[in-house]
């Protein structure tokens, strides 16, 4: 009997998703008017913001990157940003900061780019540690506070930032404590060749498609709601644990030979998010449960930036990407 009313509650439950998440294709559509070919960034950006997450975005310059996010807020019809980071920036410049008023005689408050909906932070390595740190609090609090007054922070907030691989001479690496903030770690490749091709025709036409606004930020919020009632299984939690917890101690999981590789494991952030991304992937994908696929899907993404790995691994190119396709290799899928 009890069975039977949980395959009822999944039924409804598969209903509500699926009214829910209709949205999703047509935001898909209106924002592949404009990117061509970068499909896996353009879902990421969808998990960042149905997760209440934050991406940082891994790619050579060039690939669409600050298009993609500009694309999402005007189909969202959010507020956009964009904060160029640079070596010269200060914490104010991303906050905001009180300014003095003569005639007033009075300090008056001007808010900074960092209230928007959608914020994209340019090549957040060119900054100092201190810019970092202000960008990654309000990220974490969702607040700011200038002077003696805090603000809220506007809903939905996603924050892509950007790192370039390529350049390294300038740049202040993210500490692992503070990238270990964002949902997701997304690393770009480059086209297809017939993908190439329709880019370079439509920026040779200089016509770019119009995007509309096909979303509002109400169905965002009630999504980001729902998100978080999608069904995961006991066995899903399960298999989610077991992959983080072979990232601290794989000798408990028969595998011996990553342990010298592994500095650190995941922190418990990793799982946190690996079970929301998981569940937005389902979403997306308008489904009321999570399948063991959801989770493979997402967690290389959720996972590439917690895994610290030895000089010995990078001596032998062993990357984060290598341990975790070692780990869903080996640990059992339910």
């Amino acid at each position: 009997m009890i069975e039977n009313e949980a395959s009822i509650d999944i039924a409804s439950l598969n209903e509500k998703i699926e009214r829910e998440s209709a949205f999703v294709d047509i935001l898909t559509t209106e924002m592949n008017k404009v990117i061509v070919g970068q499909k896996h960034m353009v879902e990421r950006l969808l998990i960042g913001l149905l997760g209440q997450g934050h991406i940082l975005l891994e790619g050579v310059p060039g690939l669409a990157k600050t298009l993609a996010i500009n694309t999402l807020s005007q189909a969202v019809h959010g507020n956009f940003s964009r904060i160029q980071f640079t070596p010269d920036l200060l914490p104010a410049d991303v906050i905001g900061t009180m300014i003095y008023n003569m005639k007033l005689n009075d300090f008056s408050i001007k808010k900074g780019p960092i209230f928007a909906n959608f914020v994209l932070a340019d090549e957040i390595n060119r900054a100092p540690a201190k810019v970092q740190s202000a960008l990654l609090e309000a990220m974490q609090e969702k607040q700011v506070t200038i002077g003696e007054e805090t603000f809220t922070l506007d809903k939905p907030f996603l924050v892509m930032a950007t790192q370039n691989p390529v350049e390294q001479e300038g740049t202040y690496p993210l500490p692992e404590a503070q990238v270990d903030r964002f949902m997701l770690k997304t690393v770009i490749r480059y086209p297809q060749v017939a993908e190439e091709q329709l880019i370079i025709r439509s920026n040779l036409k200089g016509a770019f498609p119009k995007v509309n606004p096909v979303v509002n930020l109400e169905q965002i919020l009630r999504a980001q709601e729902a998100v978080r009632e999608v069904y995961m299984d006991e066995k899903i939690e399960k298999y989610i644990l077991d992959i983080v917890f072979a990232t601290r101690t794989p000798e408990k999981y028969k595998l011996e030979e990553i342990k010298p590789l592994i500095n650190f494991g995941a922190s418990p952030r990793g799982s946190i998010n690996l079970a929301m991304a998981a569940k937005c992937y389902a979403f997306i994908k308008r489904r009321g449960y999570v399948i063991p696929e959801d989770v493979r899907a997402v967690v290389h993404d959720v996972l590439r930036h917690r895994i610290g790995i030895t000089y010995e691994a990078e001596a032998e190119n062993i990357t984060s990407e290598d341990i975790i396709n070692k780990i869903i290799n080996e640990i059992e899928v339910p």
